[in-house]
This record gives structure tokens, sequence and C-alpha cells, in this order.
């Protein structure tokens, strides 16, 4: 079928195959859904969308439900999980295409899986991915400017994640969601995120709303609170008391604080008790790919996931504040790259300004340049360095964590180098590293491949990578 609609491209107008685009991955959907015998409908069908944040809120519910005695399939960026049984995602797509993701929900239902849990993209929205799955909760996690080429605007990428709240809202009606009323029309929303308003204005037959204080249930007019009370986010572990059970996670960073609420609020909504949320997450020592610290000693050594600007910040300020709580002498040594294949480039300085803001030297090098020149890409984030950017200084305090003591707009240019090869720039940021500092790899995680000219795939994995590295300087 793509095959078909790649020849049909070719042969008419580019106007008229933009028109005919939406039928055509809608027909998909429906032809997958009719192939598969609808398979959502006998699961209760979790979507999880946002700019970051998703797969992490996908493995944590994922462990959750089955700390519970729930069997559960999950996709997310990571990996496919139908029980205990799990396959990595090679497929550089996090959202499956129609056919392949309604074999998956066949799957699960012929393996006697309850539930299921999705990572919901905006592209896979954009090409009807969602379509003819019921999903009974929908859940977001944050929203800011990413795919703004693809999407031609940041209120269109915005209107994308809406689709899977109205898909989901109690007021339409909708053959393919199912009314039992039970686990049927549940919101899901950080009220924090300053898109939240957007979401909020969905009615629902059950509204789940977090933040920093409470997580709050909305259900026939009336609402409960749920209070949270002694949070805490260390460089070690979040933890933060819901009624009188103290939820503990090994996962760090303010982010992870609310990926974490993500899941305990979809957890609630399933009926699962504090006990059982508790347990589940205490089990949890990382999330492949995300803050993982492939070394702690002499010096630290992470590989991260983060490939858009709000991310970089995030990790770069948690990795910061552990730096300042070690009380020794801390540099942050930043491997950095950008996607090509024109891909967002508006973020490229965007990226390189925060890289300026936080790293003592940065290394910048490929990621997945598809078709495009590398070094184009690495001037691109260049470009960040060199404009005029809110430069700041950090002070760590135990209550307030890391903040600027000093802020002053500057036209900066941090120590940095270009060392196209991946290997050999992450060589050279272990290589220079003292005792104490912070190597930090963003923009591919726990992906499985480099992506060149003609989609071509060249097998990759930042953590493995690190660890030959590591192993070769101690010998």
């Amino acid at each position: 079928m793509n095959q078909f609609f790649g020849i049909f491209k070719k042969i008419i107008p580019r106007s008229l195959a933009v028109f005919f685009r939406p039928a055509y991955h809608y027909i998909l959907a429906l032809l997958a859904a009719i192939f598969y015998w609808f398979p959502s409908q006998n699961l209760i069908v979790i979507g999880v969308t946002g700019t970051n944040g998703k797969s992490t809120v996908v493995e944590l519910i994922h462990a959750i439900l089955t700390e519970a005695g729930f069997k559960t399939g999950s996709i997310s960026s990571l990996r496919f999980k139908i029980g205990n049984k799990e396959q990595q995602n090679k497929l550089k797509m996090t959202m499956p295409g129609r056919f392949a993701l309604q074999k998956f929900l066949r799957e699960s239902v012929s393996a006697g899986c309850e539930y299921a849990v999705l990572e919901v993209t905006s592209e896979g929205i954009k090409q009807y991915r969602n379509k003819f799955i019921k999903f009974d909760v929908a859940v977001i996690t944050n929203v800011t400017p990413e795919h703004i080429e693809s999407h031609g605007s940041f209120e269109n990428y915005l209107a994308a994640k809406m689709k899977l709240f109205e898909q989901v809202s109690c007021s339409r009606p909708d053959l393919f969601r199912s009314r039992s009323g039970l686990n049927d029309g549940v919101l899901i929303i950080n009220s924090d995120d300053p898109n939240a308003q957007k979401f909020l204005q969905f009615p629902a037959n059950v509204k789940y709303v977090y933040n920093s204080g409470f997580i709050s249930i909305e259900k026939n007019g009336s609402t409960q609170k749920i209070s949270l009370t002694e949070k805490l986010v260390t460089p070690e572990r979040i933890s933060f008391k819901l009624q009188n059970t103290v939820i503990s996670s090994r996962l760090i960073g303010e982010f992870n604080f609310y990926n974490i609420l993500a899941a305990v609020s979809i957890a609630i909504s399933q009926n699962i008790g504090l006990e059982k949320i508790k347990t589940a997450l205490a089990k949890i020592y990382g999330i492949p790919g995300r803050l993982e610290f492939v070394q702690k000693k002499p010096f630290a050594v992470v590989v991260d996931y983060a490939h858009t600007p709000d991310a970089l910040r995030k990790v770069y300020e948690t990795l910061k504040e552990t730096c300042l709580m070690s009380h020794v002498p801390c540099r942050m040594i930043c491997v950095l790259g950008s996607a090509g294949g024109g891909r967002d480039k508006w973020k490229r300085p965007e990226m390189g300004k925060i890289a300026a803001e936080f790293c003592d030297e940065i290394i910048l090098t490929n990621e997945d340049p598809y078709d495009e020149s590398p070094l184009d890409i690495i001037k691109d984030i260049e470009k960040g360095f060199s404009s005029k950017s809110q430069i700041q200084k950090f002070a760590f305090s135990a209550n307030s964590g890391a903040s600027p003591v000093e802020s002053q707009i500057v036209g900066f240019q941090p120590k940095s180098q270009t060392i196209i090869n991946r290997r050999e720039a992450i060589r050279e940021a272990i290589k220079s590293a003292r005792v104490g500092d912070t190597v930090i790899i963003t923009g591919k995680g726990a992906e499985p491949y480099i992506m060149g000219p003609n989609n071509t795939k060249i097998p990759w994995d930042d953590r493995k990578i690190v660890q030959d590295i590591l192993e070769n300087v101690k010998k």
C-alpha cells in the first residue's frame, strides 16, 4: 500500500497527492482494524501523549499494572512488551504503522492481556494511526514546541495532541469507544503545564488533574483532592507522600517527578491501591536511555534521549544540580548533535544556546544525519553559541535545589570542538573527564541505529559504546 501511494505521488500533481493523503491514511487505518477484528474492543487502552516523558510514563504504568496483577501490553519508542515478553523497538518510529499497531493489539488480546498502554505521537495522529482504536484513557504529560516543520505551526502540533483527548472525551459518541462507563472517558492532565487549559476543556466521565501539590479527581460535578506533601527531589531519588503513603523512586529530576505523578494518576484511575503503586515504583531502577548512568565514579557518564530543547534543558538542569551537590570541582562535558533530514531545523540553535548555558565543554557530533551534511547540522547548532542569550551561574540550596544566583545577557562562546565520528566524540569526552566531572551524551538514548543517507541504518547503542570505551581506558 505504501509503495502504491509512492508511485501514485510521482504520477499526479503534488497538490492532488496532498489532498488524497488523509483519505489514504484513514482507509489504511480502517483496513488494519478490520483485518485484525478490532482488537482494542477487548482491551482497556491507555494512550499517553505529550512532547517529553511519554516513554517513561508508559514504562512506569506497565510496571504498576503488572504489579497489580493485570497482564499488559505496551508500545513505546523503547520497546514492545506483552506481559513479561519484550522486543526492542527498532522501527525508528515511536508509534508503529496502522497494521503493525493493530497486529500488536490482537497479539495482546491473544496473550490474555487486559490492558494496552500506547505511546501516542502527533505524527501518528496526523496519519490516523489512532483511528479505530478504542482509547479509554488519555494522558497528556506536557507540550512544548516540536515537529513544527511537519505540522506547520505549534498550534497545529498542539491541535494534533488534542485529538486524542477529543477521541476519548465522553462528549462525542464513537462506535469505537466503549460505553461501559467503568473505564471509559478518563482524561489525565498535568495542570502545571502552560497548555493544560487546552486539554482541561474536554468533558470526561472522570478527569484526573495532577500537579506538584495534589491529584484531583473530578467526577459527576464534584472534586476530590488527594494532597501531595513531603516532596523531595534529590540526585539519588524522588519521594513524596500521597495521603499516608510515601511513594519513592530511584528516578531523578523534576521532570521525572511529573512522569511519576502521571503514572500514579493513571493507576489510581484504574482503582489500583497506593501500596501496589509504591511497591511497583520501588522496583524500578531506571528507564533505558533516559538519564541512564553508565558510570557514576570516578566521574559520571550519562546517556539520555533528550532531543528537544525542553528535554535538553531539564536534563542539564538535573545534572548541574547533581554537580553542585557533590561539593567537589565538577565540569559538565556535553556530547551534542541534532537530527538531520530537515527535521525541526529551528531547534538546532536553541539546543546550542542551552548547551552554552550549562556545559563547561561541548563536543559537537553526528546524530541522525539522514541525507543532510553533518557539518551543516553542526553549524546550525553553533549559531546558538554566539547569539545573545541569558547565561546563568547556579548555586545549590537544600530548599530550592539548583537556582541561578547571577544572570547576565551576553554573547557567549563556550569551549567547544567538532568531532563528526560519534564514537570518537564520546571517546574524547571520556578521555578529558576528571574525577567528579559529568559526561552527558544526548540525542540517541537507547536507540539501536544511526540513520544515514537513503535511510541506511548503522547499528548503534550509545550505552554500549560508552562501556567499550571505559573498558579500554581501564586497560
